[in-house]
């Protein structure tokens, strides 16, 4: 009864590969041919959120049911399910259908620990990234890649495409000054990496603490390269609820800590901008509570703005023209910025910030950064696994 049931698992599998052959592009999880045999016998975590499915199957189900033994699950930002809000604390829990213990990687405990690897001989992860430094699930695979290294664990990486990965742009972060949970390694903010890129790229760097380096293995994305037009099926977190919010999320990111609403509390996060001040634009809106966004920014207050829905993102790619234009509208003034260290942060640079206040063009401002970014090009060339 049970190798019927994983000959019926097998033939969804197959059949699932088959109804997104239309569009090419086949990620990592779904060639269990070529992983499948790596994890026999074998002790296995997963670092998997919502997104990690094959089909309409999650990962996890898929895996129990081919027999493997999953012994314990790791969450990201926004949880197992990614309903959670931005930054939210999640609690460890059992997940009720498999009835593993799901342990959280947000919070304080950013890092598996030796107890939470101990016994695990493999640790897979599967989550569908968005390409930009500030992202959190790429600083989550940095800290899964250094336990793995520290405890002698293998790590699998079942790669996805990176929806904007067809560009490279933005201020190199400075990890002696700006290393922070929304950027821990000196990448610009549009990296141009797939998940298993990157992982390569912090083995061979010597990125992990210590210079250690994990075992590592990449199942790639079949039929991808990095100037492919990739449609993100399911929202990869609950602000970033389609394809036009992924592509403006580099630019709009940057607001998060300023007087300007990116919508959250909308229905179009990271479509559109707005501030309690009428010179900002036409555009209103009005952040209320909703899933994913409980206590937006400028909740019950109305917003004028702009609306990008329509903005042909991948022409513009990473701009500081929204940012530009929002700070001048509102008067160019420091109280613009309601963190400044979490703006930095984020820019991965001072730069931006204090080129606003001085009044600095978006050409004066990206001088700054052009000499890191052309240096991260020519290195980020080593670790591709897809053609430009």
């Amino acid at each position: 009864m049970g190798l019927l049931r994983n000959y019926k698992l097998i033939l969804v599998l197959f059949l699932g590969i088959s109804q997104i052959a239309h569009s090419q592009i086949i990620p990592g999880a779904y060639h269990t041919e070529q992983y499948l045999h790596l994890l026999k016998g074998k002790q296995v975590a997963l670092v998997v959120n919502h997104t990690s499915v094959i089909g309409k199957t999650h990962l996890a189900d898929s895996l129990l049911a081919l027999g493997v033994q999953v012994k314990r699950i790791f969450a990201p930002e926004h949880g197992f399910r990614g309903t959670a809000d931005a930054g939210a604390h999640i609690d460890n829990e059992v997940d009720a259908k498999t009835g593993l213990a799901l342990v959280s990687l947000y919070g304080k405990h950013k890092k598996p620990t030796p107890e939470d690897l101990k016994g695990i001989d493999v640790v897979i992860f599967d989550i569908q990234d968005v390409g930009t430094r500030f992202y959190t699930y790429s600083s989550t695979l940095l800290y899964v890649q250094e336990a793995c290294a520290e405890n002698k664990v293998n790590l699998l990486v079942l790669d996805r495409p990176n929806p904007n990965g067809h560009y490279v742009d933005g201020p190199v972060l400075d990890p002696s000054r700006f290393a922070s949970f929304v950027g821990l390694t000196a990448i610009p903010v549009v990296h141009g990496l797939t998940m298993g890129e990157y992982a390569q790229m912090l083995n061979g760097e010597g990125w992990l603490a210590n210079k250690v380096r994990c075992d590592l293995q990449v199942i790639p994305v079949s039929s991808y390269t990095h100037k492919s037009v990739v449609h993100v099926a399911i929202a990869p977190s609950p602000n970033l609820p389609n394809d036009q919010s992924i592509a403006l999320y580099p630019s709009l990111c940057l607001f998060e800590p300023t007087v300007v609403s990116v919508g959250r509390g909308t229905n179009t996060q990271f479509q559109v901008i707005g501030t309690p001040n009428s010179a900002a634009g036409e555009y209103t809106f009005t952040p209320t509570p909703l899933p994913g966004a409980m206590d937006p920014p400028l909740k019950g207050q109305l917003c004028y703005g702009k609306d990008l829905r329509d903005v042909a993102t991948r022409e513009m790619g990473f701009s500081l023209s929204y940012l530009m234009e929002m700070f001048e509208k509102t008067g160019r003034k420091e109280s613009f910025f309601t963190s400044p260290s979490f703006f930095d942060k984020l820019a991965g640079t001072d730069a931006i910030r204090l080129g606003l206040l001085a009044g600095k063009t978006e050409k004066e401002i990206r001088a700054t950064w052009e000499p890191a970014l052309k240096a991260y090009k020519e290195m980020r060339k080593r670790y591709l696994i897809y053609q430009d």
